[in-house]
């Protein structure tokens, strides 16, 4: 008698971030199916998990055009031989998790094959580049979305779309304990408190550092008592602001901190920051902010001609208006900063609405999504 094999799920992650993600995906399985069997590229949370892992993760996660063509023969080597071996195994469902460039391709590759294959994780089709729409339609059988303005997308060309909510927002408490950061922090209870956050990229923090120091002097006028915390993703970026810093604001005393981010802005009355992730975890953290950006200006003309979206930043794309306000390129100078901040740090009427519609916003999309993502791979394995 043939013996039936265990659902088998293969999963592909590029990045640490997919790597938490697939993490949390085979906890919830393996809490449905004790069975289950998981392969493919993993990192060391997934491994930890029970994933068999086929290649490590961080053969994957290279970033820039430099570094992915240096590596392209060693990519293209992996993804031929993952699609050979997937075909062989046959696997109930196949998971691609972020990591786009290389994980569209390789479903479109095990579709036509007859695997069942999800992209978990929508690149931001809904804001540039927005014929990719048709090819992750071609090689996904559904697209699991953090977000309900991209499954509202998704809807409008007819590509099978969930929306399973955001993992960040399941893991941080709709009521932040302000107090408590401030004391790991070793922030006064009763002092204002701004948190600067000018971005993980080299570029980012090179652009931006300046003007947000000057911002904060003029602040610390207005508010004497005024704490400012920056939290900097690693070593280079904080000696690269540290330099700035000199030259800009030698004598302000600040907290620097080693990553902490989330920290930070618990802890602070308003933020300033640079667009991206930051913006979304600043909502969930409920620090009301102002998000001033600037790039080259060539890249900026571009990005204005390429970006289809009215917003840069995920809040005010969730609540479709300008809840935070948006200082952009030459609007982005620490008097228009100021201005924007003042009000938020004054811990009015403007910074008890913004926290309220933060915390609605975070309800909105805080849906369990290890749970509903389990949920879709096994209907799809049906």
């Amino acid at each position: 008698m043939a013996v039936k094999r265990p659902l088998t799920i293969a999963l592909v992650a590029g990045e640490t971030s997919g790597d938490i993600l697939g993490a949390g995906l085979i906890r919830a399985l393996k809490a449905r199916i004790p069975d289950a069997r998981f392969v493919g590229v993993a990192g060391p949370r997934m491994q930890a998990e029970g994933c068999e892992a086929w290649y490590e993760m961080e053969e994957l996660a290279v970033m820039g055009v430099v570094e992915v063509l240096g590596r392209l023969r060693r990519l293209l080597h992996i993804r031929a031989d993952l699609i050979r071996r997937f075909n062989e195994l046959k696997p109930d469902v196949f998971v691609g998790i972020d990591a786009p460039d290389f994980n569209i391709t390789l479903e479109g590759n095990l579709k036509k094959q007859g695997i069942k294959t999800i992209h978990y994780v929508s690149p931001s089709v809904w804001a540039w580049r927005q014929k990719r729409v048709f090819k992750i339609g071609r090689a996904t059988d559904l697209v699991l979305a953090f977000l309900p303005f991209e499954k509202a997308f998704y809807d409008r060309f007819n590509v099978p779309c969930r929306f399973i909510g955001h993992t960040m927002a399941d893991a941080m408490p709709l009521d932040p304990d302000k107090q408590a950061a401030r004391a790991t922090l070793g922030i006064p209870e009763d002092a204002h408190c701004l948190a600067l956050l000018p971005g993980s990229r080299g570029a980012e923090v090179e652009m931006l550092s300046a003007d947000f120091l000057k911002t904060a002097l003029l602040l610390r006028e207005r508010f004497p008592d005024l704490q400012v915390v920056v939290p900097l993703v690693n070593a280079k970026r904080r000696e690269q602001f540290e330099k700035i810093k000199q030259d800009v604001a030698p004598d302000m005393h600040i907290h620097l901190l080693d990553g902490m981010g989330r920290e930070a802005m618990i802890a602070s009355d308003a933020a300033l920051l640079a667009s991206g992730t930051a913006a979304l975890e600043c909502m969930l953290a409920k620090c009301p902010m102002v998000v001033g950006y600037r790039m080259k200006p060539f890249t900026f003309w571009l990005a204005k001609r390429l970006v289809k979206t009215d917003y840069v930043s995920l809040p005010n794309l969730l609540a479709r208006r300008e809840l935070v306000k948006e200082l952009l390129q030459d609007e982005c100078t620490p008097q228009n900063l100021y201005a924007a901040l003042l009000p938020l740090l004054d811990r009015g009427a403007k910074s008890e609405q913004m926290h309220e519609t933060f915390r609605q916003l975070h309800q909105q999309i805080r849906c369990n999504a290890d749970e509903q993502a389990a949920d879709a791979v096994l209907e799809l394995a049906q």
